[in-house]
């Protein structure tokens, strides 16, 4: 199985990371980036929340992916050991 990350598995982390820290800064300071750069809710805003969040739903799969490889070496590595 590929553990290693293709071009889709990229931007989605650099989406996930821009949705992280956009919701720090509301957290931290009441500061929306995204709707500061775009507008309250303007078309544009809601495309890179839907995109933000759909890079989520991604990332999941991507991390249920790249992890299944390494649990099986690590039950190959257990299983040499004994």
């Amino acid at each position: 199985m590929n553990t290693r990350l293709n071009w889709m598995d990229w931007i989605a982390a650099v989406l996930v990371i821009i949705g992280a820290l956009n919701w720090g800064l509301i957290g931290l300071f009441g500061f929306d980036s995204v709707a500061f750069i775009f507008g309250e809710l303007s078309v544009f805003s809601r495309v890179v929340y839907s995109l933000v969040g759909l890079s989520g739903l991604w990332m999941i799969f991507t991390l249920v992916r790249i992890s299944q490889p390494m649990e099986q070496m690590q039950k190959g590595k257990m299983a040499g050991a004994a």
